[in-house]
Parts: structure tokens; sequence; C-alpha cells
């Protein structure tokens, strides 16, 4: 990109309609409780807010990203009937969320079943990459938020996406949970599946500046991942729980927060890595 702003941020072009064809990005981590869902809806609103047309893809059948986003009703069309109903197209189950820009396929419970229900299913780690096809000239991003595991609903995500951002909590086990999924369950998917799965960048989360670990644990993530590592490190703040319990992006709860200003700098750096063309 060109010149920074006064600031030093770069700009961000505005946009009215998508780019298409949408670049897709798998959240992804099997340890739980890292801030993954925190980072999908909050990174994808903040793009959003710079004119992207943002898909989120509620993967995880605990549909804490559904939620989040206050979309609670069980009656709903989720991407467990769009997997599973051949007669199903994927604008069927969009729900458009209160932010602007920002769309939503859900998920629920039902989710849970469908590894057991698409085991038998020829192609059945490419099921989800299919049903997103006919939707990728609406949107510039499509980003996945995946369960907390390395299971067949993962796999599938990974082998639609064309990027893989990591969220990992500044704590010692979150750090070995990631070199498991980097060294196995990425580098497999690309080996078998998915040859142009690349690492879109790893994203230091729930950093407590006060404890002497949160700091160890930040610098050692730097120096074992380097450049794949975003600037950005998302602070622990109780913003993130309050937003999410009013179904609310942190960027509209508390637009002017230190909390939403660091995730507008994770999508501006992701613009700067070509991961949010």
């Amino acid at each position: 990109m060109s010149g920074k702003n006064a600031d030093g941020r770069f700009p961000i072009p505005k946009r009215l309609t998508s780019h298409g064809p949408a670049r897709i990005i798998a959240l992804c981590n099997q340890k739980g409780g890292v801030g993954k869902t925190t980072t999908t809806i909050n990174t994808a609103a903040a793009l959003a807010e710079y004119g992207r047309k943002v898909l989120l893809v509620d993967f995880d059948p605990q549909g804490a990203l559904s939620r989040g986003l206050g979309v609670v009703n069980e009656d709903v069309k989720t991407i467990y009937d769009l997997m599973l109903d051949r007669r199903m197209n994927a604008k069927d189950v969009i729900v458009q969320t209160e932010v602007p820009g920002l769309d939503l396929i859900p998920t629920n419970i039902q989710l849970s079943a469908a590894e057991i229900q698409l085991v038998a299913e020829p192609g059945r780690e490419k099921i989800l990459a299919g049903v997103l096809r006919p939707i990728l000239g609406d949107y510039d991003v499509i980003m996945i938020d995946c369960q907390p595991s390395l299971g067949l609903l993962t796999v599938n995500a990974l082998t639609a996406a064309h990027g893989v951002m990591i969220p990992v909590a500044c704590d010692y086990f979150a750090l070995k949970g990631l070199e498991l999924l980097i060294n196995h369950t990425v580098d497999l998917v690309k080996e078998r599946l998915n040859e142009g799965l690349k690492i879109d960048g790893i994203l230091a989360t729930m950093y407590d500046s006060r404890t002497l670990h949160s700091r160890s644990m930040l610098n050692q993530l730097y120096e074992d991942y380097g450049d794949n590592v975003f600037r950005t490190v998302i602070k622990h703040t109780v913003k993130f729980k309050d937003s999410s319990e009013m179904g609310r992006p942190v960027t509209q709860y508390a637009p002017s927060s230190e909390a939403a200003e660091l995730y507008r700098a994770v999508a501006r750096e992701m613009v700067e890595r070509g991961c949010a063309p």
C-alpha cells in the first residue's frame, strides 16, 4: 500500500460494492478459550467499517458467533441445513446483521451431528467449499469461525480456505497447541487437500502486560514465528464479554474504546498483508 496517514496508520480505501471473488479465511485453533470467536466477530466488523463486504460462517456447534451477533433464533436455517440439503442455496441461509456490510450464516447445536452424517459422503472434506462457491462473487472476505477441535468440520474449513488466521492466547499451553496445529493439521491439509492454503497470521490475544508469564509467552511467540505474528496484540478486557452479551461487536458497543481500536488495527494489518484485499 502507499504512504501512511499522519497518525502512522495505513489508509484503508472505502468500498461501496464487493470486488469478489471473496478470499476465504478460516479462524482456527484446537484449543478453546483463546479469543477465536471474539476475533472473528470484531475483525469482521472492523473490515466492514472499512468498506469490505464480509460474510461470517459460524462453524462451531456451540453457536457463540451467532449469539455474539444477536442471532439466537433456533428456527433459522443454518450451515448444517446448507451442507446436508443439496437443494438449498447459500443465499437461503444468509442473515443480515445489524452491522452494515456484515452478513452471517448461523449455526446451532445440530452441526455437532454433521461429522457423523457426512463421514460416508464422497468428497466429504470439500462440502463446505462447494456450498460457498456460488456466493464468492458477492463478498470481499468470508471468515469461518471453526470449532476448537481438529475433526472433519475443521478440515472442511481449511480445505475451503485460502488462508488460516490463528488467534493464540499468551499462555504456555496455547503456544504448545499452536505448534501441533501448524506442523500437523495445516501441513497435512496443504499436502492432501488444499495446496494453496497459507498462514495469514498468528494473533496474540488475552495479553496482560502486568504478568511476567504473559510477557514471556508473547516474546516466545515472536521468537518462534517472526513475521507470521501480527504486530497488533489484543489485550485482555471485559469489554469483549460485555459486547458479546449485548449481541454486538465491540466496534459498535464501545466504538471509541481501546478494544475496538485494536481490532481496527488487526483489520488494517490484514489489508497490508493482502489477506483482506
